[in-house]
């Protein structure tokens, strides 16, 4: 059974910074691609960073390019989202997933085998 967990949100002031864990088990976790999705009360959920089987390539929502990077430690099965100069629009529920493919395609927000349960981001003003 896979399972896919996600740790390190909380509760940080604006211009503060958080770094959000995930780890996985049932699956051989370097075979595939790894995200990171976000939701906002009300919103619809949206991806936020993707990187691929071997961490070489990733991706990024354009409001958090150049604040959020995303890493992967495939011995460990284990992904991270450091998340830097956080500001209140980027309190959500942050979820971790595991990609259908290898690789970020042009359509990995649409491309999730499995999902975490969330840790919840909250950045005051």
């Amino acid at each position: 059974q896979v399972q896919v967990v996600e740790s390190g949100g909380g509760l940080v002031e604006a211009g503060g910074s958080l770094r959000l864990s995930c780890t996985t088990s049932g699956l051989s976790f370097g075979n595939n691609a790894m995200a990171w999705f976000r939701q906002a009360a009300g919103k619809e959920r949206e991806g936020v960073s993707c990187i691929n089987w071997s961490g070489i390539n990733t991706f990024y929502e354009d409001s958090v390019t150049g604040r959020f990077t995303i890493s992967r430690d495939n011995a460990k099965n284990m992904l991270f989202l450091e998340m830097n100069n956080l500001k209140p629009e980027d309190t959500a529920m942050y979820y971790c997933a595991v990609s259908q493919e290898m690789y970020c395609s042009g359509s990995w927000r649409s491309r999730v085998a499995y999902w975490g349960q969330g840790t919840q981001v909250t950045v005051s003003s």
